[in-house]
Order: C-alpha cells, then sequence, then structure tokens
C-alpha cells in the first residue's frame, strides 16, 4: 500500500536506507559456503518505509544464523519506483523487489522469475491471490492489510451518553448520513467532548497524502467497478461516485483537527499523534498503523475499526477494505545463485519463529500464509479486521492496482489540496480523476 502503498504504514516519508550485512558464522566465509561454492546472495529493496528497522533486524538473524549476505534498502515514502528504476540499472541490482499488481508488473515484466516452485507460493492459503502471466507465478503478496474508520472508543463511549446523541453505539453507525451526523454533532461539541475535531487532520504531505489520493479514492472506484462488473484496468472511468467522494472528503476537513489551510505541511506523524492524544475521535488508516499508535501510548482497548461510508449503494453491508498492494517478485535476471538464495531467505521468513514473530508482531502485518495459522497478535486492528470478515459483510476489494500511474494520484492530490485549500474548485478534481485517467492509460499503453 505505496501503504500501495500502504504507513506508517502511518507511511513516514524517511530518506532511503541502506543496510548491508558482512556474512558470518562458522558455515560460510564472506559468501562461500565451505566447499567454495557460492551460496548467493540477497539484496531486497523493500517498499515500506515504516517497516525500515524491522527488515534491518531480520536480515542481520538471517545472517548471523546463516552466513548469506543480505542488503535491505529502504526507498522513501512515494519514491520506489524511481529508485527501483535506478537501482535495476546497476550492477549490484535488487535480487528481491516488489510490484503492486498488475499495473506495475507491467513495468517489470522482464525481470520477474516465475515462484511457482518456490515455498512462498506453495505456502499461501489461497493461491488465487498470487499475481500470475498466464501460468508463470510473479509475484506473491506477503501481507494482507486492511483499512477503514479507526475510532478511539473512549471518545466515542463518552460522546454517547451525550444528550441528544446522534447514535447511541457504533453499530448505528452504519451510512454516511449516520457517519455525518455523529461527526458534524461530535464537532459542535468538541469543548464538552475534550476534544479538537471528530477526525484528524487530513494532511497533504508526502507520508500523509496516500490516504486521500489512493485508499479514499478507491471507495468510488470500488463501486464504480462493481457496479460496471469491471474485473480488469479500464481506459476511462465515468466518476459515478464522485459526488459521494466529496461529501467524505468534506467531512474529513470540516470536522477536523486542523483549518484546510494548515493541510499542506500536515503530515502522518500529525495525523497519528492527534488520535493518540485524544484530540480526534475517527482517524482514517489500516492495520498497520497499530504500531504507531501503540507507541504514542494507546492500548488495545481503546481502538477499533469501522468502514468508511460514502453514501454507497447497501453500505450497510459493505465491510472494511481489505486487499494487498505488496507482491514479492524476485528478479530474474540476477544470477542463478542469488535467486536461489533470495527464494530461501524468503522461505526463513514464511516459516522461521523469527521470520514470522517480525511480520506479525513486529511489523503488525496480516499475512496470507498457511505457516502462520498458529500466530496470535495482539493488534487490535488486524482483530477488528478478523471480524469483519466473519461478519458476513461483503469487503471492500482494492482497486489501487488498476489505477493508471502514480501520476494520475498525484495529480488527483494536487487537485485535492487546491480544492481543501480553497485554492481550487471541485471541477478540478473531477478533472484529474476522469480526464487524468484516460490521459495517463493512454500515455501507459501507447506504442
Amino acid at each position: 500500500m505505496n501503504r500501495m502503498i500502504k504507513s506508517t504504514a502511518a507511511m513516514l516519508a524517511v530518506a532511503a536506507m541502506s543496510i548491508g550485512m558482512a556474512a558470518c558464522g562458522n558455515t560460510a566465509t564472506g559468501n562461500k559456503a565451505e566447499g567454495g561454492d557460492s551460496v548467493g546472495k540477497v539484496y531486497y529493496l523493500n517498499f515500506k518505509p515504516e517497516a525500515a528497522d524491522q527488515w534491518k533486524d531480520l536480515a542481520q538473524a538471517y545472517t548471523d544464523e546463516t552466513g548469506v549476505q543480505v542488503t535491505v534498502e529502504t526507498a522513501a515514502s512515494g519514491t520506489y519506483e524511481q529508485q527501483l528504476k535506478s537501482e535495476m540499472a546497476k550492477t549490484n541490482a535488487p535480487t528481491l523487489f516488489q510490484v503492486n499488481g498488475p499495473v506495475g508488473y507491467a513495468n517489470w515484466k522482464e525481470y520477474t522469475a516465475d515462484l511457482s516452485d518456490t515455498e512462498i507460493y506453495k505456502q499461501l492459503q489461497n493461491q488465487d491471490v498470487a499475481l500470475k502471466d498466464g501460468d508463470k507465478v510473479v509475484g506473491v503478496p506477503y501481507v494482507m492489510e486492511t483499512y477503514g474508520l479507526i475510532y478511539n472508543k473512549d471518545i466515542l463511549s463518552k460522546y454517547f451518553k451525550l444528550s441528544g446523541a446522534k447514535a447511541t453505539s457504533i453499530e448505528e453507525i452504519d451510512s454516511f448520513d449516520k457517519l455525518k451526523a455523529v461527526a458534524d454533532d461530535m464537532q459542535a461539541r468538541k469543548d464538552e467532548l475534550g476534544i479538537k475535531g471528530a477526525f484528524t487532520s487530513a494532511g497533504f504531505d508526502s507520508s500523509s497524502d496516500w490516504r486521500f489520493k489512493t485508499h479514499l479514492v478507491n471507495l468510488p472506484l470500488y463501486y464504480e467497478f462493481k457496479e460496471d462488473n469491471v474485473t480488469e484496468q479500464p481506459a476511462t472511468i465515468k466518476g459515478t461516485y464522485l459526488s459521494n467522494y466529496k461529501d467524505i472528503f468534506d467531512l474529513y476537513i470540516t470536522d477536523s483537527t486542523a483549518d484546510p489551510a494548515q493541510l499542506s505541511s500536515k503530515t502522518g506523524d500529525d495525523a497519528n499523534s492527534e488520535f493518540a492524544l485524544g484530540e480526534a475521535a475517527f482517524y482514517q488508516n489500516g492495520t498497520w498503523a497499530w504500531t504507531d499508535l501503540q507507541n504514542a501510548g494507546m492500548t488495545a482497548d481503546q481502538v477499533g475499526m469501522m468502514p468508511i461510508y460514502i453514501g454507497g449503494p447497501d453500505e450497510a453491508n459493505e465491510g472494511l477494505a481489505t486487499g494487498s498492494e505488496n507482491y514479492w517478485c524476485i528478479n530474474s535476471k540476477a544470477p542463478e545463485a542469488d535467486q536461489k538464495a533470495t527464494a530461501e531467505f524468503l522461505k526463513w521468513v514464511i516459516t522461521s519463529d523469527t521470520g514470522k514473530d517480525a511480520l506479525s508482531a513486529e511489523m503488525g502485518f496480516t499475512t496470507p500464509f498457511k505457516t502462520f495459522d498458529d500466530v496470535e497478535t495482539d493488534n487490535p486492528l488486524v482483530a477488528a479486521a478478523v471480524a469483519d470478515q466473519k461478519s458476513g459483510k461483503t469487503q471492500v476489494s482494492w482497486n489501487f492496482t488498476m489505477m493508471p500511474s502514480e501520476q494520475w494520484k498525484n495529480d488527483l492530490g494536487s487537485a485535492l489540496l487546491e480544492y481543501a485549500q480553497g485554492t481550487g474548485d471541485w471541477d478540478s478534481v473531477k478533472t484529474a480523476f476522469v480526464d487524468g485517467w484516460a490521459k495517463e492509460y493512454s500515455a501507459a499503453h501507447s506504442s
């Protein structure tokens, strides 16, 4: 999800980090086994800045255990594709990288090895979630993520007890109209509740803007594609539910902790802090955000997560948004020994206690592998996602992989910010959304 791109998971705009780890241990010297045969090396270009430190520790643990050299480099938020292009042009290119789905795969088709015989593919709970090109398995998702509106249970409990409250329980908030009524009332009574706004700031710093130009815009795309039975990337879109997108975005910037004029500089850290400090009741983010919230002092019993309601059809039966934009790919142009070493590293990541703990507990990922069946999580947002999946509601699918380009998202984000600040109008958002899609699709598919 850049978290596609998906935080921290809140995704932080961090500088690229490189961690080179020298081989060690008694069974290998440098990158050679005792017999002198090369055992290969691993170079992972990580997509998730919020998990940079965890990948550093995990790579070190693998090196300590096996003697195999592992290098991890983490791209700054919003720069992954650009850095991947730069790194792939080097002699020592990444052996392990990721794409966000079919659109990302199209850019790296010539660099993807067949993963059919790898353990990461064999261990998928449902192999249908793998990224395939015909019979070739080109990408394996390593995290299934869920997002929605994270809410502060303490604040909402206090609100529900107020005289004249527009709802008396979280279960009553099952539509956009009800969400708006509650948020508007909370904003009007913010002093009574001891908050600064119903919603955290909708920051448009690069560490935060993905929440609106990617995750929030997924909702109108979801309803349009569902209505039109769209299953593959379309050349054009209609913007059928753009007015609904406007309604929810207006709610975010009106019933907020921040003045719209401040949004250009508001960061993901700001939103995380506002929510953790009890300054806002609602925070659009996902399962990956728990680590940052916990580090900021929140406890598991303080948070829950509900769907994002925009006024779509039958939305009371629509659940949280669940999917993946994080597919591991092994570089087919890397030396064979390095490809094998990379596949072995990934096998260790999803089967060893160290790897499983890192992915599930430290990084907060919900993984799609059978090897994690015995893993329990203390992430309350994951628990909310699991409960939602068992509720019988329809999960809102992730359509990020159909977005035609990063430029489309950036242009949409710029138009959104100008609209929020009052320096642009909604027609510009519509133009970026509808016309921009056709333009970027055409550019990507021109011969």
